[in-house]
């Protein structure tokens, strides 16, 4: 029996937080192996996470002749849209980009110039071992100056409930500018690949840039912009716009000298505009806004590898401190300067005040793992996929154009069809969606809690809490439910022995 830090329990030795979370089961077994292999040179029927530096990467559109873009549109509608999403090609490319650049950010084995021998690189924030190529650099310029916008655009000091509304002059401010800071911030060959029509690889490059910095309407941000940054990131790969290597230098370039600065430019948002998160679970979730700063952090502090070898998961780098220092305020000051993870943690340290076990309990159960940085790295990729791609409310508003295509993926299976898509009723009849398999009716509860008993269902029952235990005992002749606070923990007997009383 494993005991997790908020005193969760289990029976596999081996399980972690993770596998509480997202329990793999055989229904979706072949899914998840999909999943987590996108990027993998190995079958799918080896490790669901194996992968190296010189594995499958985003291809790049061939310039030997035009490329048909469109406009990227909205097509997840309803809930019953994203199992079609999760066999995509657009979803393949999400997954493939994503895993690319995990498995550059872990620690590599190299042979010191001078003493011959082996040592361990690290990437840490800053670090001058990894160099920026000349797109890297004009991206880093492209948020600067969209920083600078924050400094145009003084807060407005009329009422509000939520966020601040001078937050749509600046997201208006960017939009009237964005033709130009894509011209002014990216190679002039990216934007001059060859169209079969009016529609330019501009058009497709600003639906997801202006995608990537909230909701000027209802004034929040979430996982679902930050996927909109990736996918924006993604398109410039495939346009050819980054250097391609097989030590997964330019990835590392991108996700420390792109993907850092976009996180610092959405925190500066946030504070000043007083951003609302989007589709947050409250306490129940990872991260008010972000995700992959969880993802990417993580893989600095995994286990060292070579080139051939697969991705690790489990094990951490020497030097790596524990996980569960991410409690401690002076072990956060110290790292959240260098990596991504701890960089999140002191951004939740700084918006949100109390203990951190009761404003953020997922990651202080995370935090206990023992396996290592590794191994929460292969669970952040698991949850990534089903918290972030997997759910409506998250992907909802994604666009589908050409690189990032609603195509269906000839190589995926039908994806396991969840609770809550079965149980979400469809408006429209669809005839493209593939085959899925029934799944058992789940409860909406904490997600590593265990599995409850479903209550009977009467036409005149009482509500009560999904989580609260239900038995024969504690249910009146009359088919009624009583009421009662779901963590009481009184039985029917011992209400029976203070009646007496």
């Amino acid at each position: 029996m494993v005991t997790s830090r908020l005193g969760h329990q289990w029976k596999h030795p081996k399980s972690s937080v993770f596998d509480i979370i997202y329990p793999i089961r055989k229904t979706k077994e072949d899914f998840y192996r999909y999943t987590e292999s996108l990027a993998s040179m190995d079958p799918p029927k080896s490790n669901p996470v194996t992968r190296n530096r010189k594995g499958s990467k985003l291809s790049v559109i061939r310039n030997t002749e035009p490329h048909a873009f469109v406009i990227p549109v909205k097509r997840i509608h309803e809930e019953h849209d994203v199992p079609s999403f999760l066999t995509s090609k657009a979803y393949s490319d999400i997954m493939t980009f994503l895993l690319q650049l995990n498995v550059s950010m872990f620690p590599c084995y190299i042979q010191d110039p001078v003493t011959k021998q082996k040592k361990i690189q690290t990437w840490e924030l800053g670090s001058p071992g990894v160099s920026f190529s000349n797109t890297v650099v004009k991206l880093r310029g492209l948020l600067q100056e969209l920083e600078t916008f924050i400094d145009q655009v003084p807060l407005d000091t009329g009422p509000r409930r939520f966020g601040n509304a001078a937050f749509k002059t600046w997201y208006r401010l960017v939009e009237d500018r964005v033709q130009q800071l894509l011209v002014d911030h990216l190679p002039a060959d990216v934007l001059s690949v060859d169209g079969t029509s009016d529609i330019s690889a501009k058009d497709e490059l600003i639906s997801y840039l202006l995608g990537s910095f909230g909701s000027s309407q209802r004034l929040d941000y979430g996982s679902g912009h930050e996927l909109s940054f990736l996918a924006f990131l993604g398109c410039i790969w495939k346009l050819g716009g980054f250097e391609a290597s097989d030590s997964g230098e330019e990835e590392r370039g991108i996700v420390l000298g792109v993907v850092e600065p976009y996180l610092h430019l959405i925190r500066r948002l946030i504070k000043t505009y007083t951003l609302e998160p989007a589709g947050s679970h409250g306490v129940w979730g990872l991260d008010d806004h972000s995700f992959i700063p969880y993802i990417f952090g993580s893989a600095q502090y995994g286990t060292p590898m070579a080139v051939s070898d697969q991705t690790p998961t489990e094990g951490s780098c020497p030097s790596a401190p524990d996980p569960a220092s991410i409690t401690k305020p002076q072990a956060v000051a110290r790292e959240r300067g260098q990596n991504l993870y701890f960089g999140a943690i002191g951004f939740i340290y700084d918006v949100k005040k109390g203990a951190f076990w009761e404003h953020s309990p997922m990651l202080y159960d995370i935090s206990g793992i023992q396996s290592g940085w590794a191994k929460i790295n292969k669970g952040m990729i698991k949850m990534y996929n089903a918290e972030v791609l997997s759910k409506f409310p998250v992907v909802q508003h994604f666009p589908f154009g050409s690189l990032f295509s609603w195509e269906h993926d000839p190589s995926a299976p039908p994806p396991p069809q969840s609770a809550h898509t079965a149980n979400h009723p469809s408006n429209t009849a669809s005839t493209d969606h593939p085959t899925l398999r029934n799944p058992l009716p789940e409860i909406t509860q904490a997600p590593w809690s265990h599995t409850p008993t479903p209550a009977p269902r009467h036409s005149n029952a009482a509500t009560a809490a999904p989580w609260a235990p239900q038995s024969s005992a504690n249910t009146a002749s009359n088919g009624l439910i009583p009421t009662r606070a779901p963590w009481s923990a009184k039985s029917a007997s011992s209400e029976k022995t203070e009646h007496r009383r």
